[in-house]
């Protein structure tokens, strides 16, 4: 009994135990469960703690929402666009200065993203954009990924899933809140940082279908910054709008660029080069190519555009003008943009281009919203109008664009007009402009921007492939203009005489270049499999025109300025001729000048008027000085035409050249016109400054460019370095030679040689160092006269700006401030020309040493039985080279 007793009293304790064990297992599955439930809910109870912050503001929208607190910015996005790809940048909406900043500029480079979910961290990463593979090679398409990877640029920790865990929260002040998105436009050694004075604070939010926007203002500090040296121009007033956009995911056709076809590329962001790769290995290396810009334009019915029917576009380019512009300029502003129809309707499509006002009563349109495309007034005196765009860069495809109208470019085209055209065309012999003549100016303006946003660049051979004559022809310019392309810098018909009749005085409503490249960059090629096989059915169509001077290419140059029928405001094949023409035509206007501008103390006009003279007349100087040591440039391909990629000009060409500059020089005081300026204000003679900044480029660009010209040219026909300083020397102490009275133009081309020369022999004595190394090539850059006359950049044309960058260029040399303010674009080869460095083959400091040796034995044998007014003038120089030549 007692074993009975034990036995069950085991199997009791062990029911019990089991018991106790069964429960403690409930108890933690319990538990288990209850975590495992407070685990589904926690995203739950974040959101709606998250949700229940105090003052909360919350805008909702299709493609994200905006949460608000304070001055955090809290973004809410969709799981379904983790992984995809957006554009994040910024448009400035107001501003405290214009001059510097203007409404509607948007960021030209917006930073290119993509959005990813790891784990608990939103992070934001730069696609890597250099390398795609065409084929199915699998093997390269491994080595791609490898080699190629994204890089990370910011990550936010999550703060919540949202209600149905479709989208995630995380604090995104920092990605809106940053110096990369800022609007303003900077050029090299032009620095914008947070102003002194103020803290940023946001604005309002705003969600569209496809983008977003918040408001960021503040304050900031400009500054021009030039070695050790900074000029802050003070702080500026700013509201900027930041958008991120998302990118299209059923993707565009992209067509290759091409080099021979003046398109706006985009490339890959890289440091090494200027291309995007294909490593499919079609060919023996790695294929290096770029897109060419461009709105995705499809024909809504291919089958009838294959019928040769006109078709409207599935989408079509659409304008919207802004309500406040003057209205007498809005029909000519419409009228701009309809321009480009027919060169669309040329290649099947019709209703391309629509333009209409902002609309009044419509509560859907928005100027902020990245789905319209803007035309912008800014009333401020930048004389000057700008066609930014952005722009998908997997494809090429514009996906938004604005045109930014300043006021005074009305002011500087009625200045232009009478200039340029007032010998012959009476109406524009006034202070204002009649409206006709004000409408037709707005509309090229406007046309020439939009021809920007639709992909086109500048092409500035363009101006050049009419002969000269054939612009004083009633019959040849009524049917083809003075160019053949609007996206020139040519701007009126200095050319026509006074006795010319009928002749046509403005450019084309389109030019048959801007067709032929309306033509390459949308014509669709519905048959072309790949990009491949569309590049090289679409480049058939530019080896079509190889031969002909119309449709030549010419790039911009800013670091090397080499080809003189590639320049900004010029006309026709021939300089000397041109110019020739156009002087004749000033010395005509400015006889004029009291009578047809002569209402009573209207000095002010007169003077701004006389000061565009002067850049008219230097410009006619500059396109001719541009012929020594000048190079045609043209992008050809092997085999088809017969132009040469680099074809110096011939001796004969160069040395005339030369002799006419250096016989308007010694002859310009005319420009001086004392009977007008007398009237002025306190003020040097115009024919001493111009001839200080010719002198500038004839001692410092020409020498490099005759070099490098040379070394390229056929020896019979080669313009040598010596050659060129022997004639330099034999114009420039020309009256010395014959022991002529000296002018004053005399003496300061006789003072710019000598200290042109003395500072390259110090320079090659005193070697590099590390003011010398950075400094070394400034001097091919344009100097601030070539700036201004040439319109490179026209918001540093205001005195206090200008003054600054004078003094940096007074005391560090021709092509200092082209350094602060222009590098900029020769950094975006192949876009723009690039210089060639001709160190090793230079041998200028060794013709400058001649220079002053034979200018010390020319003045000791003429001092004596000098005029008495230039004595003074031939003991500096003599010293001055003494000093030198013994040290």
């Amino acid at each position: 009994m007692r074993k009975l007793y034990v036995v069950l009293l085991i199997v009791a304790l062990g029911a019990s135990c089991l018991f106790a064990n069964g429960a403690e297992r409930k108890k933690k599955k319990s538990k288990s469960t209850e975590q495992v439930e407070k685990k589904e809910e926690k995203p739950q109870s974040k959101y709606d703690k998250f949700m229940k912050k105090s003052g909360l503001q919350t805008i909702k929208g299709e493609f994200l929402t905006f949460h608000r607190e304070g001055e955090k910015i809290y973004m809410e996005y969709p799981v379904k666009n983790m992984g995809k790809e957006v554009l994040l940048g910024s448009t400035l909406s107001k501003v405290g200065n214009p001059q510097f900043a203007n409404v509607g500029y948007k960021t030209n480079n917006p930073l290119h993203l993509r959005v990813d979910l790891q784990d608990s961290t939103v992070v934001f990463s730069f696609p890597n954009m250099l390398a795609v593979c065409t084929s199915n090679d699998k093997n390269m398409l491994q080595a791609l990924e490898k080699n190629y990877m994204d890089m990370e640029y910011k990550r936010f920790p999550m703060e919540a899933y949202n209600a149905d865990s479709t989208a995630v929260i995380f604090n995104a002040t920092d990605l809106f809140k940053n110096d990369d998105v800022s609007p303003f436009s900077r050029a090299e050694g032009i620095s914008i940082s947070k102003g002194k004075t103020g803290k940023p604070y946001f604005g309002k939010m705003k969600v569209f279908d496809d983008n977003a926007s918040i408001e960021l203002y503040q304050n900031l500090d400009l500054s021009i910054n030039f070695m050790m040296m900074s000029f802050s121009l003070g702080d500026i007033a700013s509201c900027s709008t930041i958008s991120m956009i998302l990118l299209p995911e059923g993707k565009m056709k992209p067509r290759i660029q091409d080099s021979r076809i003046g398109v706006f590329p985009t490339y890959g962001h890289n440091l090494l080069g200027f291309f995007k790769i294909d490593l499919a290995q079609k060919e023996d290396g790695l294929r290096g190519y770029a897109l060419a810009n461009r709105w995705r334009l499809e024909p809504s019915d291919m089958e009838a555009w294959k019928r040769g029917e006109l078709v409207e576009p599935v989408k079509p380019i659409v304008w919207y003008v802004d309500n406040t512009f003057p209205e007498e300029w809005k029909p000519a502003i419409r009228k701009a943009v309809l321009r480009w129809n027919p060169a669309f309707e040329k290649i099947g499509f019709k209703n391309v281009m629509q333009v209409h006002d902002f609309p009044v009563n419509d509560t859907t349109f928005d100027p902020d919203n990245l789905k319209y495309s803007c035309i912008r007034y800014s009333p401020c005196p930048t004389p000057n109008a700008m066609g930014p765009s952005w722009v998908d860069p997997t494809t090429g495809e514009i996906l938004n664009a604005s045109v930014i109208v300043y006021n005074d470019i009305v002011k500087l085209n009625n200045q232009w007009r009478f200039i340029q055209t007032a010998q012959i065309d009476p109406r524009v012999r006034a202070k204002k402009m009649p409206k006709e003549i004000m409408d037709e100016s707005i509309e090229y303006v406007i046309a020439h921007e939009i021809g920007h946003t639709l992909g086109l660049m500048h092409n500035m051979a363009a101006s050049s492939a009419y002969p000269v004559d054939s612009l004083r022809s009633a019959s040849f310019t009524q049917k083809y203009g003075t160019t053949p392309s609007i996206m020139d810098y040519a701007r009126y018909n200095y050319v026509a005489q006074p006795g010319d009749k009928g002749v046509k005085l403005t450019p084309p409503a389109l030019g048959v270049y801007d067709e032929y490249v309306i033509k390459w960059l949308y014509t669709p090629i519905p048959e072309a499999t790949n990009m491949w096989e569309e590049v090289e059915i679409a480049g058939r169509w530019i080896d079509e025109k190889a031969n002909d001077p119309r449709f030549r290419y010419g790039r911009q140059q800013i670091d090397g300025r080499y080809d003189p029928s590639s320049l900004e405001e010029d006309l026709g094949d021939d300089p000397v001729k041109a110019g020739t023409y156009g002087i004749k035509n000033l010395k005509y206007i400015l006889s004029h000048m009291n009578e047809w501008i002569d209402e009573k103390g209207d000095t002010r006009h007169r003077s701004g008027m006389y000061e565009e003279i002067l850049n008219q007349y230097f410009r006619y100087l500059g396109n001719v000085m541009y012929q020594i040591g000048g190079i045609h440039l043209s992008q050809v391909k092997e085999g088809a035409g017969t132009m040469k990629p680099a074809q110096p000009l011939p001796r004969s060409v160069q040395k005339n050249s030369l002799n006419w500059i250096l016989r308007e020089l010694r002859n310009c005081t005319w420009i001086n016109a004392p009977e007008l300026t007398e009237n002025f204000d306190l003020h040097t003679n115009s024919s001493s400054k111009i001839a200080l900044a010719i002198s500038k480029s004839l001692l410092t660009t020409i020498p490099q460019n005759v070099t490098l010209a040379s070394h390229i040219a056929k020896e019979k026909d080669a313009y040598t370095i010596r050659e060129y300083y022997d004639d330099l020397y034999a114009g420039v102490f020309a009256a010395t030679i014959q022991g002529r009275k000296l002018t004053l133009e005399d003496k300061i081309l006789q003072r710019a040689i000598i200290d042109a020369a003395l500072k390259e022999v110090e320079k090659s004595k005193k070697g590099n160092s590390f003011f010398t190394d950075k400094t070394a090539n400034v001097s091919s850059l344009p100097s601030m006269e070539e700036i201004e006359a040439y319109g490179l950049a026209p918001e540093l044309n205001f005195p206090f700006t200008r003054a600054r960058l004078m003094d940096i260029e007074e005391q560090y040399g021709k092509g200092s401030v082209a350094a602060i303010c222009l590098k900029k674009f020769g950094e975006m080869a192949p876009m723009f020309q690039d210089e060639v460095k001709i160190n090793v083959i230079s041998e200028i400091p060794a013709y400058q040493t001649k220079i002053l040796k034979k200018t010390q034995a020319l003045v000791k044998s003429k001092l004596a039985s000098a005029h008495r007014d230039d004595k003074a003038h031939y003991e500096l120089l003599l010293l001055r080279v003494e000093n030198m030549l013994k040290n």
